[in-house]
């Protein structure tokens, strides 16, 4: 299960992800907000990090304006390692050696083809283990 979770800002492009994912199989959950008008982002993030920690959802997608204000609030609930990304690279490798389980992603910063392009890849994308295991260990 995947969990999504926007405010506002993300919430057109979060119902675009939503729709990419569902339309390629997932099984979605979506934690908010449902419309446009003005929220307060850190409410629906950390329901939805919630849902990451209990292990009621595999990884999540965080959408805001730029996606940063939803990360910072993710990191800082126990267990929960997000990441804004705005590029390919950073989506795949976030989870290869960080193992990351929230992807963040700004709706004013990316289009919905690359939206869907690093939600792709930050699904499919298996952590490493090994050398990086060790340095997630550190985190706590």
């Amino acid at each position: 299960m995947i969990a999504v979770a926007s405010d506002h800002a993300g919430y057109e492009l979060k119902e675009k992800i939503k729709a990419y994912l569902i339309d390629n199989g997932f099984a979605v959950e979506d934690f908010g907000t449902n419309s446009t008008e003005s929220c307060d982002y850190p409410v629906f993030a950390k329901k939805l990090c919630q849902a990451v920690q209990s292990g009621k959802c595999e990884k999540g997608i965080l959408v805001c304006g730029t996606g940063i204000g939803m990360s910072m609030v993710a990191n800082k609930q126990k267990g929960i390692r997000a990441a804004a990304c705005s590029d390919y690279f950073s989506a795949k490798f976030t989870r290869m050696h960080n193992d990351a389980n929230v992807l963040c992603l700004g709706a004013r910063v990316i289009g919905e083809g690359l939206a869907c392009e690093l939600v792709d890849v930050f699904i499919k994308t298996d952590f490493e283990g090994g050398k990086h295991q060790r340095r997630i260990d550190m985190f706590e």
